[in-house]
């Protein structure tokens, strides 16, 4: 393997293990990739909300797939994946997962447990895919990539419910919607994450297309779908890579690192306080013993409005 230094660096330490974005080219070939794998960040974004493993490990691979996909974009922005169940009678209501282009990452869920059967049924499920199949059956449920770049109109994709696991959902999407030859793989544990990313791009002109070995995407499919998950949650990217394709000729730039961060505000709350009403929101810092408090999700920060707070809001 050759290095490449055109990325963002980060420490080799860090590099090396973990929360990263390992992008890597095939020389002389359309051929692209990434590899993410996923820790302190991971734990940092499952300790919010005491999940069930299933929705753990879902949302795992969730935060996997958004930080895959957002390397294949030419744009500064976000990007989120959804998930939202069309059934009523779902154990899982919705999750959605985030990263933006400089490496930060977010996710969260919301599921039923309110009662002990509800419980006892999340206890038996301990893989992301048993979680995943609480959208409904396959063609039933709804799936949703949001991209919002900045300065610019936010577009959603919506992305058909064609298999059984998200990774294959998403691969099967980039066929039908870019056009493009893509191979997804996802794994998480519940404590830790990780995926690879492969893709063949379009050949720039019929000079590219002879040079190109006509085997190769065929061969490093066979390799890619050696990959076994915990080989994604627990190899170093660099060694990953080393292991699926040391008989190529496999460039790395240097890492990107990604890290949990949020993006929630007490100005944020202040302008959903705007929406209430003056009024509703007074009437609310009553109820509650004289301050209106607003938890974010993501991160469990706090924020609290008294009732000069609020009237401060009005006034503006």
């Amino acid at each position: 393997m050759t290095q490449d230094t055109t990325d963002r660096q980060i420490p080799a330490a860090d590099a090396y293990h973990n929360d990263i974005r390992q992008r890597f080219f095939i020389e002389n070939s359309p051929v692209r990739g990434d590899v993410v794998r996923l820790s302190r960040s991971y734990a940092s974004i499952i300790a919010q909300k005491a999940y069930p493993e299933a929705i753990k490990r879902l949302l795992g691979e969730m935060l996997t797939a958004a930080s895959l996909l957002i390397g294949t974009l030419k744009v500064n922005g976000r990007l989120s994946i959804q998930l939202q169940s069309s059934d009523e009678n779902s154990l899982l209501n919705w999750a959605m997962a985030e990263c933006d282009h400089d490496g930060v990452i977010r996710a969260l869920a919301s599921w039923k447990a309110d009662t002990e059967a509800q419980v006892q049924a999340w206890d038996n499920k301990t893989l992301a895919k048993e979680a995943f199949a609480e959208l409904g059956a396959v063609g039933e449920g709804v799936l949703f990539i949001n991209i919002h770049p900045e300065g610019s109109e936010a577009y959603q994709g919506i992305v058909e419910r064609s298999h059984e696991t998200l990774a294959e959902c998403l691969a099967h999407y980039q066929k039908q919607s870019a056009q493009i030859p893509t191979l997804i793989s996802l794994a998480s544990d519940g404590l830790q994450a990780g995926g690879i990313l492969v893709q063949l791009l379009p050949r720039r002109d019929d000079e590219e297309q002879e040079k190109v070995d006509s085997d190769l995407w065929p061969r490093l499919s066979m390799l890619t779908r050696t990959i076994k998950p915990e080989e994604l949650t627990s190899l170093p990217a660099t060694e990953l890579l080393y292991r699926l394709y040391n008989e190529e000729e496999v460039v790395l730039p240097e890492a990107a690192a990604l890290s949990f961060g949020c993006t929630c505000s007490k100005e944020k709350c202040a302008m959903a306080i705007e929406q209430i009403g003056e009024s509703e929101a007074l009437d609310i810092v009553e109820e509650h013993g004289g301050a209106l408090e607003m938890d974010c999700g993501f991160c469990g920060a706090v924020y609290r409005f008294d009732a000069a707070d609020v009237q401060e809001i009005f006034e503006e």
